[in-house]
């Protein structure tokens, strides 16, 4: 675990103002979700780290729940979550073949960028926004991420369903870029 910024990229833009934290849900002890021959915790680790490359290019000091290819327990990125000021962890969702969409699981507070997050998430994928929610409002709100840490839950979409997962795979890359332009716009806002 450790700060990571880049400097060569950085955009001549506001200060940040908030701290940072992204975190892969699952681990190799816990996969999450299995289908369609990956696992969730292959998946948001994937997607984390790309994340963490892209808000680099922007500028964005922020902490991970590990270094690249690595995550540590929950117990740990819980810790470092309520240390942050935006502490986002990424999962995706399981149920049948036909469910899809992405969706959020904050506190209210939240609200905001967590719904920006969906809003981005169902652009560039092609899915549709579930929209957010409170956090025991999905299968990861035992987690502890959102009461413990005051962080948020992406659920970026069903990896049981082979449209969503297509389409993750084809624009992982600029999801990460959209999704680091809004987490750094969130935190260079000195008035939230």
């Amino acid at each position: 675990m450790g700060w990571v910024t880049e400097v060569a990229a950085v955009p001549k833009t506001a200060p940040q103002a908030h701290t940072v934290m992204i975190s892969a849900g699952h681990s190799d002890t816990d996969p999450g979700a299995v289908a369609r021959g990956v696992t969730e915790a292959e998946i948001v680790l994937e997607f984390r780290d790309l994340l963490s490359q892209a808000l680099a290019r922007q500028g964005i000091r922020h902490l991970t729940d590990g270094d690249a290819g690595d995550n540590l327990p929950l117990r740990e990125a819980v810790k470092i979550a309520a240390g942050a000021d935006i502490a986002i962890e990424f999962h995706c969702n399981a149920a049948t073949p036909a469910a899809t969409g992405t969706e959020t699981l904050s506190r209210r507070s939240a609200y905001p960028l967590a719904g920006r997050l969906c809003e981005v998430t169902a652009a560039v994928l092609g899915i549709a926004s579930r929209g957010t929610k409170p956090e025991d409002a999905g299968q990861h709100h035992r987690l502890a991420f959102v009461s413990d840490g005051g962080g948020i839950i992406h659920e970026l979409f069903f990896l049981t369903n082979a449209g969503d997962l297509q389409q993750y795979m084809l624009h992982r890359e600029v999801l990460a870029d959209r999704l680091a332009r809004v987490i750094a716009e969130h935190a260079r806002d000195d008035k939230r």
